[in-house]
């Protein structure tokens, strides 16, 4: 079977390669760079200690330089899951969310046509840059020259000049044994409605090639020389080989940049990108004639974290940006933002760069404001509150902006940051309502934690308590009865412990190797001891009943408290009267996951029942401090 064209470069895009790997590997922490994209873990291919397996998350690949093993993610799933290239690229479709191409006997003859394409569009690049050489140039080059734009420059980006011909380029190319249909599949050309031959879509304009993130030409823009044009900016259409909702303009060169540290700048248009890549800014892309997409921003947070978007400061370059803001706010995740730039006075990069040089870029660069400053301007900017039916109309509108974004994480930090601009709008004094940051002490410091609170179980790592004495429960118990490890091999893949010392006993397990001093230091907490199946004379059957109950119920725990955490965090965007109701009918669930605990026997089951009563008396708590507030 043969894959269609771009197939697995749109399945390389969509995913994370550390994601896939991450699945197999346990990172060292100490050694990898998470924001850039460059993770080192010991290698899953051959037994070491050492972290020697370094994956590349930006350019998509692996590659151990103690076994040299080396390839992308489909690669890595072929050898890690010993399946055959479809079947590992199966894999990867159905974790992407793509769709496998039907099996087609003519798949074959689509790749050689997009090949085809894009070889007519090559040609039609050389077409271009000769005709700019030509005295029928003299204008564009003029043009050129104004903007500042080197011939070292002109070659780089590869821009041409479309004389003012009807069929110029059809017949260039014609001449060269190009069919007249490839060149309208193409775009560069268009059929008269009424029939008729093709005619040139680009005439008396400067081009600019469009390239994929391979560098392979897919589709042209021109800019018209006549002032007085319908469009100052035109593109070519959608085509077999360019989707201008999925690609953005100069993307390769700026992902290479961008991989050596250089902040991701999004600009408007074709000589935006051209006048700060001129002026030492590398890393620089545009949309292509459109609004950003959603699939762009995917694109673009595959290259940086945090892209900055420099934009024209009038009310237009405004309310793109606000239209962006809106768009992302669903899509944010931890470490993945956007950031704005917004231009003075109307100019644009390249009169900022004519007047005060890169150093004015780089001030306005240096003073990008973040989403939420923004999101908090278009609700205040030229308002009066003087009212409370105002001030309640703005809470209103914030609160419905926060409940757009789905990370609780991401969510609870943009209300805490509302809060603290909405008091230094209204004041200090001012009393902000429920929903706009953590209640504090009387005085407007935080409570201190006790150092017995500090010391104890629940400080001692991220997940509730219950969660990670289970956990450490299944893991000595799975140590210590190897031979059950086939039957809950699927339980333990997915899961996902909270604590260091359990993630490297977890990794340990999956991958068969010796924990070493991490599984004695599990084997050695007190509530690890009392479990049944680790005390001496234990058999391989106690031990099966014990991890199906402990991993049930860990599920039914974590289930539960995903919703109490949701209902507590509406208490700090949208509160009603409904959410008591919520956490109640929460800590109702957790009672009933945590029932069968108050019918077992011995030791264990009476610290079972004791720790489900702790957990209802802090949800009850959290209840409690929520309706204070």
């Amino acid at each position: 079977m043969s894959l269609p064209p771009g197939f697995l470069d749109e399945l390389r895009n969509r995913l994370s390669l550390a994601q896939v790997v991450g699945r197999k590997v346990i990172w060292d922490m100490r050694r990898s760079n998470q924001g850039k994209g460059d993770m080192w873990a010991p290698c899953p291919f051959h037994q070491e200690k050492s972290a020697s397996f370094h994956v590349d998350d930006r350019k998509g690949y692996y590659y151990c330089f103690g076994c040299h093993a080396k390839g992308d993610a489909v690669t890595f799933v072929k050898e890690t899951e010993n399946v055959g290239f479809l079947e590992a690229v199966e894999i990867l479709a159905r974790e992407a969310g793509m769709q496998m191409p039907a099996r087609d006997p003519q798949a074959t003859a689509r790749a050689d046509r997009r090949s085809q394409l894009i070889a007519v569009m090559d040609e039609a690049v050389k077409h271009y840059r000769l005709m700019l050489r030509s005295a029928a140039g003299g204008a564009a080059r003029d043009y050129l020259a104004r903007r500042r734009l080197s011939e070292a420059g002109q070659e780089r980006f590869g821009i041409g000049f479309a004389p003012d011909s009807r069929t110029g380029l059809v017949a260039a190319l014609t001449a060269k044994g190009i069919a007249p249909e490839m060149v309208v599949a193409a775009g560069l050309a268009a059929v008269p409605e009424g029939g008729g031959a093709p005619y040139d879509r680009f005439r008396g304009r400067i081009i600019f090639p469009i390239r994929d993130a391979r560098g392979r030409t897919i589709s042209l823009g021109g800019r018209a020389m006549d002032p007085n044009a319908r469009a100052k900016y035109l593109n070519g259409p959608e085509t077999e080989i360019f989707d201008k909702g999925r690609n953005l303009y100069n993307l390769a060169p700026a992902r290479e940049a961008a991989g050596k540290g250089a902040p991701l700048i999004v600009a408007e248009g074709y000589m935006d990108v051209i006048a700060l890549s001129e002026a030492g800014f590398g890393a620089v892309v545009a949309p292509l004639g459109t609004a950003v997409t959603e699939d762009q921003l995917h694109l673009l947070w595959r290259v940086a974290d945090e892209p900055v978007m420099a934009l024209d400061g009038d009310a237009a370059g405004l309310r793109a940006a606000l239209r962006v803001v809106d768009l992302a706010l669903p899509l944010l995740q931890a470490g993945k933002g956007l950031r704005f730039a917004l231009l003075p006075g109307g100019q644009d990069p390249d009169d900022l760069i004519r007047a005060g040089g890169p150093p004015a870029f780089q001030r306005v660069l240096d003073a990008a404001q973040p989403m939420v400053r923004l999101l908090w301007q278009r609700e205040t900017e030229g308002k009066v509150f003087d009212s409370p039916e105002r001030r309640a109309a703005l809470d209103k509108v914030l609160r419905a902006a926060l409940n757009r974004i789905a990370d609780p994480s991401i969510r609870s930090h943009y209300a805490e940051e509302i809060r603290r601009l909405r008091a230094d709008l209204f004041g200090a004094g001012a009393r902000a309502p429920r929903g706009f940051g953590p209640r504090v002490a009387a005085r407007g410091t935080p409570a201190a934690p006790l150092p017995a609170t500090r010391a104890s179980l629940l400080a001692a790592g991220g997940a509730p308590v219950e969660e990670r004495l289970r956990e450490a429960v299944i893991l000595a118990v799975l140590a210590r009865h190897p031979g059950l490890m086939p039957e809950f091999m699927a339980d333990l893949e997915s899961l996902d412990p909270a604590l260091p010392e359990h993630r490297a006993v977890h990794g340990a397990l999956l991958a068969a190797a010796d924990p070493g001093p991490d599984l004695e230091k599990l084997m050695a907490l007190n509530h690890v001891r009392i479990a049944p199946p680790l005390r001496p004379g234990a058999d391989a059957d106690l031990a099966r009943l014990c991890l199906a109950e402990e991993f049930a119920k860990l599920a039914a725990t974590r289930g539960a408290r995903r919703e109490v955490e949701e209902a507590v965090e509406d208490f700090d965007h949208l509160p009603d009267e409904g959410l008591t109701w919520r956490l109640r009918q929460a800590s109702e669930a957790v009672n009933r996951a945590q029932r069968s605990a108050t019918q077992d026997t011995g030791d264990l089951g009476e610290d079972r029942a004791a720790l489900s009563r702790h957990l209802q008396n802090l949800i009850d708590g959290e209840v409690w401090r929520k309706n204070r507030r």
